[in-house]
């Protein structure tokens, strides 16, 4: 069992305050703050660390299922769009792979990259969320 570890602090009121984030390990660490979550600030936010773990992780079970079949992806690209509304809530996320994978047909492609969508661990943790898929393939 792996167990990872990663934390955030916030000091002072919701809008005037500020905040960091750092993960496990040091790779990464940074500022956060009302206004680079909600409006268009520097700093980073929850919603892109969610991003980018659903987008890592995706793009490693894909390659995983494809492998497991046989397939040598040369490379699997995922962006993750986070929709955040009023209210606050996550409200969606759309996930844009693009898989290049020598000796697949497009429909294969596109079946695992459903299944990856449904599977990977990351994407099941965030089930209470619409996730979208849009898949592009390339030999």
């Amino acid at each position: 069992m792996q167990v990872r570890t990663s934390k955030a602090e916030w000091k002072g009121t919701l809008k005037k305050g500020s905040g960091t984030m750092s993960l496990a390990g040091g790779a990464y660490e940074g500022p956060y703050s009302f206004a680079s979550r909600f409006e268009n600030a520097p700093g980073t936010n929850p919603e892109e660390l969610i991003g980018a773990a659903i987008a890592g992780c995706y793009s490693m079970f894909l390659s995983a299922l494809l492998s497991n079949d046989g397939f040598e992806p040369t490379r699997i690209t995922t962006s993750a769009t986070v929709v955040l509304d009023d209210g606050p809530s996550i409200t969606s996320i759309t996930l844009e792979t693009n898989g290049v994978v020598p000796d697949l047909t497009e429909q294969v492609f596109l079946e695992k990259a459903e299944e990856a969508k449904e599977n990977c661990p990351v994407s099941k943790a965030l089930a209470g969320t619409e996730i979208r898929l849009v898949a592009n393939f390339a030999k």
